[in-house]
């Protein structure tokens, strides 16, 4: 059975994630940060919900690096635990913060949160895992479309996300002996709770967001959770490095 990691498995996207790659007979292990018990009952789903996949939910602070050599042992003890496994297969980075903030209203604060978590987290955690992963394995980073959108307030997230897409080919450069692939994926809009529920806050934003895009509709998590899975997959073997938008066509 191949395992897999997903960051920020709780939820949004790295939920649908977690159930897609459950649904594959693959085994999971999800990590949250303030949500233990939303983690929880994604690790319950799976089991419950595919015969004989097994899954495990562990806590974790993407903006707390020196955290991710104590998190590595965990993951260790949770392989062996529960799989009689050394190794995993599959890194799916995924999780990360939003919310807006204009220049004229950026703080040192706002600028560190989104760094370390968004950017200097998938870095340091991959660095800290890899060892972990067998040969042949694959990498998804979760990067934005607004990487190459400039919509006011998301100068930080974007230049961050679009410096992950950066490292996602220098990183596949670098593990190509392992035959280790590292792409990403950058979602559109999706109505997900992200940005601390913005869409459902402020529901008069999406309208907009659909008539931006091509095919109609707001994407959802699952339209993302099937496509990272599907690029973890050997149907797409002979990929990497690239960064793939999946936004339903989004100001196409």
């Amino acid at each position: 059975m191949k395992i897999a990691i997903v960051t920020g498995g709780s939820n949004g996207i790295g939920r649908a994630t977690a159930l897609e790659l459950g649904k594959r007979g693959i085994g999971v292990i999800l990590t949250y940060n303030k949500y233990g018990d939303r983690a929880d009952q994604v690790v319950k789903a799976i089991e419950q919900e595919n015969k004989g996949v097994r899954a495990a939910a562990l806590k974790l602070d993407l903006s707390q690096s020196e955290s991710f050599g104590h998190f590595a042992e965990e993951v260790k003890k949770v392989l062996q635990q529960t799989w009689g496994r050394k190794k995993f297969d599959y890194l799916i980075n995924n999780g990360g913060v939003g919310g807006s903030c204009l220049i004229s209203e950026l703080s040192d604060d706002y600028f560190d949160k989104i760094m370390k978590t968004n950017y200097r987290g998938p870095i340091f955690l991959t660095k800290q895992l890899v060892e972990l992963m067998e040969d042949g394995g694959s990498i998804v980073n979760t990067t934005s479309s607004s990487k190459s959108q400039s919509f006011p307030g998301y100068s930080v997230y974007g230049s961050l996300k679009t410096a992950l897409s950066v490292w996602t080919r220098y990183a596949a450069k670098e593990l190509a002996p392992r035959r280790i692939r590292v792409n990403a994926v950058s979602p559109g809009p999706t109505h997900t709770n992200f940005g601390d529920g913005v869409m459902d806050k402020h529901p008069e934003f999406l309208k907009p967001l659909v008539e931006q895009t091509a095919l109609g509709r707001m994407g959802s998590p699952d339209d993302l959770g099937k496509v990272i899975v599907n690029i973890l997959s050997d149907d797409f073997s002979w990929m990497t490095a690239q960064d793939i938008e999946v936004s339903g066509g989004h100001l196409l």
